[in-house]
């Protein structure tokens, strides 16, 4: 079911046109008031109900934002299954500079719309936005995680995220090298933002050797005020050029495995934080045939979701930590499975995410 009420062309397009087809439903909102414009996309909820956080972006089409909504929305389903979620898949995204034009009568209004698809969606936070904003839209919508502590929330949800790709850093060392510990590998993190600092400090804590970067100056001196061992270059070509470089984690925007980067890259493995990682199909299979391993991103990802799963049931963490510890071993069953398929660790995760969503279907 898609309301296109007033959608122009090109996202007409996008929606009826898309290769990530099979969405079960595709709002797109708008309320002149607040000047809310947003696109709410559910991918499945053949597991439950689709949870997936908000993403706040200046998009520079309303066709960019309904791809990017689709896209994300479809790999929500699959991380949710992965992670061993009883929630399908679902991604909004809200249109705009968050800095410019975030208001609380346009949070409230997007409330309003994710209250009335009645607990099919549930969000969360996601790229500009944070718990605060969680808790201006769950004044309008119960169906909203991520919340502050204080309104009966877990808070923020990078620093289990941040535990999960470590998790995911541990298998695929004991994977590749036979053992799980970091210490002395060089590990190259492009974000050092929410997530990305959270794990730098599970790095350093494990002895890990430290290269950053961030288009952020501000969040780079963070990180090396606080550790003067910690190495920053110029930007993300510099990073992943880095000689000796072990593992290369991106923690930033998706797209960060393409064309251009790949040939390039100098790690042997890839295990990061940010969403949609691989640009398009069949860069997963020119990273396995350059011989680096791919640790598949929603997977080792998941911890936040864990979280924000989990406050809808009455938040616990140490409950939280220990499912997210799980990853470890989730990841070295992928990377098991995609040796013994002869196929890549994304291929391979990716058949038993829908494996878990058939058979949920089956006995619908």
């Amino acid at each position: 079911m898609t309301d296109v009420s007033g959608a122009s062309a090109d996202v007409l397009h996008t929606l009826y046109h898309s290769d990530q087809g099979g969405h079960e439903q595709v709002v797109l909102c708008q309320d002149r008031a607040s000047g809310l414009r947003a696109v709410i996309a559910i991918h499945s909820t053949a597991l439950g109900p689709a949870l997936g956080g908000t993403r706040f972006y200046p998009y520079a089409t309303e066709a960019e934002a309904v791809a990017d909504a689709l896209n994300l929305a479809r790999g929500m389903s699959y991380k949710n299954a992965m992670a061993g979620l009883d929630h399908g898949g679902g991604k909004a995204v809200i249109i705009g500079d968050p800095e410019r034009v975030k208001t609380e009568e346009l949070l409230l209004a997007y409330g309003r719309f994710v209250a009335s698809l009645g607990g099919r969606y549930v969000t969360a936070c996601d790229v500009g936005t944070y718990v605060a904003d969680m808790d201006v839209v769950a004044r309008e919508c119960r169906w909203t995680t991520g919340r502050s502590p204080e309104r009966g929330g877990a808070g923020d949800s990078s620093v289990l995220t941040a535990f999960g790709v470590y998790q995911g850093m541990r298998a695929a060392a004991q994977h590749l090298w036979g053992d799980p510990s970091l210490r002395d590998r060089t590990v190259g993190v492009a974000g050092v933002g929410k997530v990305g600092r959270h794990l730098v400090d599970h790095l350093l804590a494990e002895g890990a050797r430290i290269v950053i970067t961030d288009v952020r100056e501000d969040a780079v001196r963070r990180i090396t005020d606080a550790h003067p061992a910690v190495r920053a270059v110029a930007d993300t070509d510099a990073l992943i050029r880095t000689e000796g470089l072990d593992i290369y984690a991106p923690c930033a925007l998706g797209g960060a495995l393409n064309d251009d980067s790949v040939p390039v890259l100098t790690a042997k493995v890839v295990c990061g934080a940010a969403n949609n990682q691989l640009a398009h199909p069949g860069v997963e299979k020119d990273l396995a045939d350059r011989g680096i391993l791919y640790a598949p991103d929603y997977v080792v990802n998941a911890g936040g979701v864990i979280q924000v799963a989990d406050e809808l049931r009455g938040f616990d963490f140490e409950r939280c930590k220990a499912k997210a510890a799980r990853i470890h071993d989730t990841a070295l069953a992928i990377f098991a499975r995609a040796k013994e398929d002869g196929i890549p660790p994304a291929a391979a995760a990716d058949r038993i995410a829908e494996q878990r969503m058939a058979e949920a279907r089956g006995r619908g």
